[in-house]
């Protein structure tokens, strides 16, 4: 009865706002979700037409024509005048190559992403790089995103039914969504008698989500165009000079710095029809000449805790001179008991470990 009411409340306050004065964006005011949350921050923070937008959260039809931009409410798709609803039945979008109907998020994202990796890389909009990151992105970040908001789950809970299988635990509160979900008002917090102050509240409460989701997104897309793409030089080298180390080409060495290897490993290993190939990853702890080395099992896929050759059982959970007798190999440092790193005082310590680990 209270969110009810204070539904009826902002209604009625929405239609004392103006959206005149400036460019501004509009979405659905009460209850906020992270695809709307994001869409809006994205556009505000990395399109310079929106830097000085005004947010207008109503579902008022008229006050929403109004806007320049509308997010997230009035049921309708169009691009070219600016409309970037998701809820209507016709709505089958989905974002290229991908399967998962898009969201509000991921609308703005597919139609504005390009220029923002641009502006943060100075790079062409229509260069492959640019190209590159914005599919990783959307795969490692929005799409996610995109499920959640349309219901849609990460497996297939028929299969999942089928195959007898339950969570060992509840993750619902693990994820971006549930973060923005929590920024929501509680239903019996008080509010506002004044219909414009408990607006007013709402919208301040959203404007924190929005920036905190936004925040997200920035350290990813941080990520993708700082670390992760440099890294694809370093990981690329590393592979073409396996077979220095093992025959085979099974175990990969990165000199001089460790850098994010695994999705640029499993891409390189697809073009070049090598896939499961490499086992382990070899790594210095730090940049200096008198590191400690790392061994790391490469997993079975980039989201598994299984890898596909774990260290030899008889060597995990020791360490230091223990280990040392144990795997007949001076230097060890540790074997976790999980068996799927270790570490060595030296290079060649590490490299005997992950020969010897490849014969047992």
């Amino acid at each position: 009865m209270l969110r009810a009411s204070l539904t009826r409340m902002a209604e009625n306050a929405a239609k004392r706002l103006k959206t005149d004065g400036g460019l501004a964006i509009g979405t659905h005011n009460g209850h906020f979700h992270a695809d709307e949350a994001l869409a809006v921050y994205m556009l505000r923070k990395h399109i310079p037409t929106y830097s000085d937008a005004k947010l207008v959260r109503t579902r008022d039809p008229k006050l929403l024509d109004e806007c320049h931009t509308i997010v997230d409410v009035g049921g309708v798709y169009d691009p070219a005048a600016n409309r970037y609803d998701h809820h209507q039945r016709t709505f089958m979008t989905t974002f290229p190559g991908r399967a998962t109907k898009l969201s509000s998020a991921g609308l703005v994202y597919m139609h504005f992403g390009k220029e923002i990796i641009s502006r943060r890389i100075a790079a062409p909009e229509d260069s492959g790089t640019v190209n590159l990151i914005w599919n990783k992105i959307y795969e490692s970040f929005i799409e996610a995103l995109d499920a959640h908001d349309n219901g849609i789950s990460v497996y297939d809970p028929a299969g999942i039914a089928a195959a007898g299988l339950e969570k060992k635990f509840s993750n619902g509160g693990f994820t971006l969504g549930a973060m923005v979900g929590r920024l929501n008002p509680n239903w019996n917090d008080p509010v506002p008698e004044d219909p414009v102050e408990a607006q007013q509240a709402e919208d301040a409460r959203f404007e924190m989500a929005s920036q905190r989701i936004g925040e997200e997104f920035d350290r990813d897309l941080d990520y993708y165009t700082k670390a992760w793409l440099p890294a694809r030089e370093v990981v690329s080298t590393a592979f073409a000079a396996r077979q220095e180390y093992d025959r085979d080409g099974r175990i990969m060495v990165l000199k001089g710095q460790s850098a994010p290897w695994k999705d640029h490993l499993y891409t390189l290993e697809e073009e070049n029809h090598e896939a499961g190939k490499v086992l382990y990853v070899l790594y210095p702890e730090k940049p200096t000449p008198d590191a400690k080395w790392r061994i790391q099992c490469v997993p079975e896929s980039k989201d598994s805790f299984q890898s596909r050759k774990p260290l030899p059982t008889g060597w995990r959970g020791f360490r230091d001179d223990e280990l040392d007798k144990i795997a007949s190999i001076d230097g060890c440092v540790f074997v976790h008991a999980a068996g799927f790193i270790g570490g060595n005082k030296s290079f060649d310590g590490a490299l005997a470990m992950a020969k010897k680990a490849l014969e047992l």
